[in-house]
């Protein structure tokens, strides 16, 4: 093997070897090695950095600062544009975190996303199986049983949007992540959930006199239960609801006047330092300023991540190929290009 390829793992040489014990350790924002406990799922190391105590000296410029606050203060939900890997998905994390709001409730949102989605999924086929289990097995509709009028909470979970809206004294954090993705219908279907801060599940709601004190406990979207009274879901505290977009279509104006809009601009020379540490440390970031330097004058005229950045600083440090200039510019491949 020649120098330039120690740092390779795969070989394509076609026989088997032990390469994976040269593995290094996984880049922080992808160690999933964390996650299972119910307090800490390991996003928020991922999303903010896990040395991120190393950047506490970065602060948010003023703009962003007043509009997030003013989102807080309005019970508003903000609505954050800008490039791919501006931070928008970062800054509910960071919310939470400092103003101890427990876990982020995401909504990742996809073409066929819908309001529904986001609200609750009511599981009727696995209700009438039960039924029919429950009927040959000879326990029929006892209270309690399977499939009973009592146990429909056990088919119903809330979306993260629904799991948001549950009555607390203080905010839940909830994250609709790239809302430019949805189809056309969709900004236009969550006016009247943010605007009213409650919905109503008609599948308990038909059912509410023969449940005991008309509730049904039901799973939410971080595993827990909570009980829905009445059939309807209605806030104490409005959550503080982040909307990301990275500018592939326009909104209706009844969302936008419903919304406080932030616009994350270029990130400068600093802050990406600071993401860079916050994710790999101050060494890493000062290795990697030349890298950080090239991105910057690479995306005044080209569309970049600051992902790719991350990718970038990681790999070249952590197997220090040879050709590292060259793989970093393999890396940090511009986003607009002609496909």
């Amino acid at each position: 093997m020649t120098e330039s390829s120690e740092w390779l793992i795969y070989r394509g040489a076609g026989e088997p070897h032990d390469g994976m014990s040269r593995l290094p350790p996984p880049p922080p924002w992808r160690d999933f090695a964390g996650r299972g406990t119910a307090d800490d799922d390991g996003s928020r190391d991922r999303r903010l950095g896990a040395h991120r105590h190393l950047a506490e000296l970065h602060r948010p410029g003023a703009e962003e600062l007043e509009m997030i606050n003013a989102a807080l203060y309005l019970r508003r939900p903000l609505l954050v544009t800008g490039s791919p890997g501006a931070g928008k998905s970062t800054l509910a994390h960071s919310v939470a975190y400092e103003l101890g709001l427990g876990e982020v409730l995401r909504w990742s949102v996809v073409s066929r996303s819908t309001l529904q989605d986001g609200l609750y999924h009511y599981d009727a086929i696995a209700r009438l199986q039960d039924v029919q289990i429950a009927a040959q097995g000879g326990y029929g509709s006892a209270a309690g049983s399977p499939g009973s009028v009592e146990a429909i909470g056990s088919y119903i979970r809330l979306g993260p949007l629904g799991t948001a809206l549950l009555p607390s004294d203080t905010p839940r954090v909830l994250l609709i992540d790239e809302l430019d993705k949805s189809d056309i219908d969709l900004p236009n279907d969550l006016l009247n959930v943010l605007e009213e801060g409650e919905f109503e599940i008609p599948e308990l709601q038909r059912l509410a006199d023969r449940l005991p004190d008309g509730e049904a406990e039901v799973l939410t979207a971080d595993g827990t239960k909570a009980r829905v009274r009445d059939g309807r879901v209605r806030c104490h505290a409005f959550p503080f609801v982040v909307l990301t977009s990275n500018g592939e279509r326009d909104f209706p104006a009844p969302l936008m006047r419903r919304c406080i809009h932030l616009e994350l601009d270029r990130p400068d020379h600093n802050r990406l330092a600071t993401f860079v540490r916050a994710h790999l440390g101050d060494e890493a970031a000062r290795v990697g300023d030349d890298l950080i330097t090239r991105f910057l004058e690479r995306s005044r005229g080209e569309l970049l991540a600051a992902d790719q950045l991350l990718n970038a600083i990681y790999l070249t440090d952590a197997a220090a190929p040879p050709s590292r200039d060259r793989l970093a510019d393999q890396l940090i491949q511009r986003l607009d290009r002609p496909r």
